[in-house]
Formats: structure tokens, C-alpha cells, sequence
């Protein structure tokens, strides 16, 4: 409950701050210009956040998309706490489109009756990474379909947030389990 109350007072509070958009007059974000949302689902690995408070202390973020009978999808994010073999911590969420004509704006929804913008504004063609922001720019996440990303991918992404008016010098990777070797070794800690 007290938690519940803490978050609720944070998205008030939020909500009466000036985001960066409007403290930078940036003009609006701009999202992708279409996702095909059958292959969107899934499971997405956190290689980048900008740093919020429920995500303190965790590790090995991943969120999985799964589409609902009416049309909604699941979120299940989870993360390991502290440290990459820490208790895990998941949450479940709903997300629902509400631009059908991109499939790009979503909301979240962890505590109804609260929602959030959920907006993708990049996409690889073969949705191996996606960005999600929110509109006053506060908010990113860089996800990619498996633990680690190239590094000369993500400084190419970095640089066309820096286009899109982020201030990318918030963003903070996220600590993951590399993939196994090829050769059948255990996966060893790398930062993404």
C-alpha cells in the first residue's frame, strides 16, 4: 500500500513538473511510422534506461509482449535486484494502442487506473533493437532481442536520439547476462 501511495504521489508530482520537452521547447517527439505489432511481441533485454525510481537496484531487465484475446497486451517485466543472480522482481502490466494507424503510441498500465505514454521511436527493420520514450522526453528505454548490443549500433541510436532532443547523457546501461558461448560455456556479466 505504501508503495502504491509513493507512486502515486510521484506521477502527481510529475505531472505538475515541466517535462523536458517543454523546459527545452523542443518541438513534439516523433515516433516510427508503423510497427507491425505480431512482430513486436516478445521478449525485449533493457540495454539502456534513462534512470527511474522503481527501477532502482535492478539487473538483467527484461520486459515480454504478449498479445491478449481483446486485443491488449501483457507486459511481464522483470529484473534481478543488485546484482545479476539477485531475487528476482517482476511486475505485470497492460498496454493498449491508441494510434492504430501507426501501432507506435501505446500506454502502459501497471496501477490502473494510471496509464503512461509508451512510445516507440526507433525500430531496426528486423526489430532486433526498439527505443521507447514518452512525449515530454523524461522517459527512454533502449531494448534490444538479445543481451547485448553492438556498440557501434547503439552509439548510431545514441546519436539519433541526440537528433530527437534527448539528453543522452542520462542514459545509464543496464547490467545483463551475455548470451552462452557457442561452445556451450556459461554465460559470463557484461554491461550491454
Amino acid at each position: 500500500m505504501k508503495r502504491s501511495f509513493t507512486l502515486l504521489c510521484a506521477l502527481v508530482a510529475s505531472g505538475c513538473a515541466a517535462s523536458t520537452t517543454e523546459r527545452l521547447r523542443l518541438p513534439p517527439l516523433q515516433t516510427v511510422a508503423h510497427v507491425d505489432l505480431s512482430s513486436y511481441v516478445g521478449t525485449w533485454y533493457e540495454i539502456a534506461n534513462f534512470p527511474q525510481s522503481f527501477q532502482r537496484g535492478c539487473t538483467a531487465t527484461t520486459a515480454t509482449y504478449t498479445v491478449r484475446a481483446d486485443g491488449d497486451i501483457d507486459v511481464l517485466n522483470r529484473c534481478r535486484k543488485g546484482s545479476l543472480d539477485g531475487t528476482e522482481k517482476s511486475g505485470l502490466g497492460r498496454a493498449r494502442v491508441v494510434d492504430r494507424a501507426t501501432n507506435a503510441k501505446l500506454e502502459v498500465s501497471f496501477f490502473r487506473p494510471f496509464w503512461g505514454d509508451y512510445w516507440i521511436i526507433d525500430l531496426a527493420d528486423d526489430y532486433s533493437y526498439a527505443v521507447v520514450g514518452h512525449p515530454g522526453r523524461d522517459y527512454l528505454w533502449i531494448l534490444a532481442r538479445t543481451p547485448t548490443m553492438p556498440e557501434a549500433t547503439y552509439q548510431s541510436v545514441v546519436t539519433r536520439l541526440q537528433a530527437k532532443g534527448y539528453e543522452t547523457a542520462r542514459l545509464i546501461r543496464t547490467l545483463q547476462i551475455a548470451e552462452p558461448s557457442p561452445k556451450g560455456g556459461a554465460p559470463s556479466p557484461e554491461r550491454s
